[in-house]
């Protein structure tokens, strides 16, 4: 059936992860060959509450429409959410996204943890720690992980213990890098710069990370010459330029309209110039010319 997006219930979108780069690709999807999958939602007069399908419903409204597919459920509400995180076959919620959606059923519903390990078929303390990670990680830190910034599997591993050791400076550190775009790995070399380091060295972590991480990325190569990073970045160049040409391959811009392909034509166009620049120069020192231009400029193409 379909349905008024303004119909829509969306009492539970909190309680998953976002991720931009997914959202962009359903978005794109949408675009093309409109709604495939109707959404799940059960009746709550006088509305209809979303069980499953949030990407999608954000995905439309970004795209401009009134309506959605929808598939309502006849059971109760906790029964549908249970019965829709069983079947549902993406990737598996982290412990931090289950400790959400558990203490969810437990407060709306009343659900003891025992009920609750009966129907997930867990055990009671299977339950009673994913709830209990909940608590522990401060509000702040998971509205981060709410919106995609940082990792549910960095926040579990680094900045729950981080929280049980010093709750501000949890804060500190979620506030500094949530706008870095960090990986796990990243926020992981953070934490342990932080764990081992002295006053000096934590304030530095939670006041300018992404400098340490710079910093234990030049010291993690002490004897590398600049020929060698000469080296590694031809490397990165030739890397990216065959999943560049891959993308236009696979069909990367059919279908796009005249502002981005004469975009891509512009940035294809500017990024051979930078490559002949640079093979230009190489040729020169590789010819064992001056590495000054006739102007003594070290610079020069």
């Amino acid at each position: 059936m379909d349905v008024e997006l303004r119909q829509l219930d969306r009492r539970y979108e909190s309680l998953r992860t976002r991720n931009a780069l997914r959202e962009r690709r359903l978005l794109g999807s949408l675009a093309q060959v409109g709604q495939q999958v109707p959404i799940i939602v059960v009746r709550d007069e006088p509305r209809l509450v979303v069980v499953d399908g949030y990407k999608r419903v954000r995905a439309l409204e970004r795209l401009g429409h009134d309506l959605v597919q929808a598939m309502e459920w006849t059971l109760g509400e906790a029964d549908a959410l249970v019965l829709a995180r069983i079947l549902r076959t993406g990737d598996a919620d982290s412990a931090l996204e289950q400790g959400w959606f558990l203490r969810e059923l437990s407060q709306r519903f009343g659900l003891s943890f025992e009920e609750l390990a009966r129907r997930f078929d867990r055990t009671k303390s299977w339950v009673s720690r994913r709830v209990s990670l909940v608590c522990e990680l401060p509000i702040p830190v998971q509205e981060h992980v709410r919106a995609g910034a940082i990792g549910a599997h960095a926040a579990m591993k680094y900045l729950v213990p981080l929280a049980r050791a010093n709750l501000d400076d949890c804060v500190r550190l979620a506030k500094a890098v949530a706008p870095l775009g960090l990986s796990n790995r990243q926020i992981g070399e953070l934490y342990a710069t932080y764990v081992s380091g002295n006053a000096e060295a934590r304030e530095l972590v939670l006041r300018a990370p992404q400098l340490v991480l710079d910093a234990r990325a030049e010291a993690s190569t002490p004897g590398e010459s600049p020929a060698d990073k000469l080296l590694d970045d031809l490397h990165i160049v030739t890397a990216v330029a065959r999943r560049a040409h891959a993308r236009l391959v696979r069909g990367a811009v059919d279908g796009a309209g005249d502002d981005a392909r004469e975009n891509v034509r512009l940035a294809c166009g500017n990024a051979h110039e930078e490559v002949m620049r640079m093979k230009k120069r190489c040729d020169r020192e590789m010819g064992h010319a001056g590495r000054n231009d006739k102007d003594g400029n070290p610079q020069a193409p």
